[in-house]
Order: C-alpha cells, then sequence, then structure tokens
C-alpha cells in the first residue's frame, strides 16, 4: 500500500489531555544494537543478512527503517525483537543484553517491555476486541490498568467496538484494536512492521497519525519497518539499509528525502536473495 498523506485530528488521537508516556524520552536509548552479523547458510549457500549493524534507537521517538527488499530490515527488526538471534553482536532493550537471556527470560521481556503491531493485524478471530486488547496482560498474568485501558480505546476511536470480533471490524478498526494492545501494557518499545500495508490509504493514514501521536505526544518509542517514503514521512528519523548494511540516517524526514535517499541506495542493493 502506499499511503496518501493525509490530515487528520491528532487532537482526537492523542485525547483531549495527550496519551500518558510510558518511558521518558530525555537523551535515553530504548534498544541498541551493536555490530549485528546474521548469517543464514554454509559456504556457497552463505547470505548476509546483516553485516556489523550498529545503531540506537532513541526513547521517545518515532523511527522507520527502510531499505529495498532483501536488504535487511525485517532481519534487524526480528533481532530488535528477540525473534531472531544474530550470528554475531549483542542487542539490548533498555539494560538488558538479550544474548544473555534464556527462552523464558526472552518470553518475559517481549511480554513486558515489546510491543508489536503487524500488517496482518494478528488478532485471534475467537476473541471480542477487548479480549484481543487485554491478551498480553492476560497471558502474563497480570491485571490491566483500568483506566489507562478506557483512555487509549476512547483515543483509538474504538470505545464502542470493543464486543465485537475481528471478522465484524473494518481492517482500520483491526489495526486500531492491534495498537490499544501493544500500547496497554506500557512496553519500552513498539515494533511495527508495514503496519498499514493491508489498509487502504484513508485507514492507513490515521494509523500513521496515531502512531506518530502515540511517539510525540506521548513519549512512546515505536519502530517500524516500511517500504513508503509517505509512511516514513510521519517518523522522526528514517534509517536506511542495503545489502545487510545501514548505509543512511535522515532526521525530520519528508516523502521527498526519503524517496530521494531510497534512490540513492537502491542500486547498492541489487543481489538477489541478501538480507531479507
Amino acid at each position: 500500500m502506499s499511503t496518501t498523506r493525509t490530515q487528520v485530528n491528532t487532537a482526537d488521537a492523542a485525547g483531549a489531555g495527550g496519551v500518558r508516556p510510558s518511558h521518558a524520552s530525555s537523551g535515553t536509548v530504548a534498544a541498541r544494537a551493536i555490530g549485528l552479523q546474521k548469517t543464514y547458510g554454509e559456504k556457497d549457500a552463505e547470505v548476509h543478512a546483516l553485516r556489523d549493524v550498529s545503531l540506537a534507537i532513541p526513547a521517545g521517538r518515532f523511527t522507520a527503517i527502510m531499505g529495498p527488499s532483501g536488504s535487511g530490515k525485517s532481519t534487524l527488526m526480528h533481532c530488535l525483537a528477540g525473534l531472531d538471534t544474530p550470528t554475531a553482536g549483542t542487542v539490548m532493550i533498555g539494560d538488558t543484553d538479550l544474548s544473555r537471556c534464556d527462552d523464558t527470560q526472552r518470553t518475559r521481556i517481549r511480554r513486558r517491555e515489546l510491543g508489536f503491531v503487524f500488517q496482518s493485524f494478528n488478532l485471534l478471530p475467537v476473541l471480542s476486541a477487548r479480549a484481543n486488547i487485554l491478551l498480553p496482560l492476560t497471558l502474563d498474568r497480570r491485571r490491566p490498568d483500568r483506566a489507562w485501558f478506557d483512555e487509549l480505546v476512547h483515543v483509538l476511536g474504538i470505545a464502542d467496538r470493543l464486543d465485537h470480533k475481528p471478522s465484524e471490524l473494518s481492517g482500520g478498526q483491526q489495526q486500531r484494536v492491534a495498537i490499544a494492545r501493544a500500547l496497554l501494557p506500557r512496553p519500552r518499545l513498539i515494533l511495527a512492521d508495514e503496519p498499514t500495508g493491508n489498509l487502504d490509504s484513508h485507514s492507513g493514514a490515521q494509523v500513521l497519525s496515531l502512531l506518530q501521536a502515540s511517539s510525540r505526544r506521548a513519549g512512546q518509542t515505536i519502530v517500524m519497518v516500511t517500504h513508503d517514503p509517505v509512511a516514513a514521512g510521519y517518523c522522526d528519523q528514517v534509517l536506511v539499509m542495503a545489502d545487510g548494511l545501514l548505509v543512511d540516517q535522515i532526521d525530520t524526514p519528508t516523502t521527498d528525502s526519503v524517496a530521494a535517499a531510497m534512490l540513492r541506495h537502491g542500486s547498492v542493493a541489487g543481489a538477489a536473495g541478501v538480507g531479507r
């Protein structure tokens, strides 16, 4: 989906007083990658998806990771999420080194420190919207903050849809449920993988504005993988990847500056099958 940038009411998106912050955003780092390498296969079949990638994700900012198909952006996202293990290097979530965590600790970190927004929504079809939003806390045996829950569903405009199942919701409404599910536990970091890829332009613009408002007004840290320069224009910074390398950074991006960067680096990622 190529998102048409439209203006939506960000006052509504962030609520009358703004969504309450979950983590401080002044000078702290939410996540860090140090010398990440990821290699698949062996010998002649080796594929180098990440090649010595180092970066810091500043807390309270909305960051996009972009690059041509096969550039390594999804592999980087999966390593940051603890869903994939790098061949070499370190991933830090706050002060925690994921490489030193066992499976139980990684699961706990994903439930408590990370929130996920997927292109395909990943809602459980047999559960209501309410139950889907509460699911991470239910699995972690934690009670939700009811005032925060009420504020989120009001801000996201789904308060009247909580008893509906995903099949009874539009694509945009399903993605708003997914965003509420990600925000409710107040995670350190939200990872969004092509969150507007299955939405029409209008719904996509609304979702991007909601994510932007969550970052700018609430101090939430968000990392989004996208291929769309218009979507990246909603972010505070853009990291550009090619051939498993971090090749560019754009601060205060615009659609035009992102598109120009993609053109500059597109020829670097011409090798088929490199990265993911």
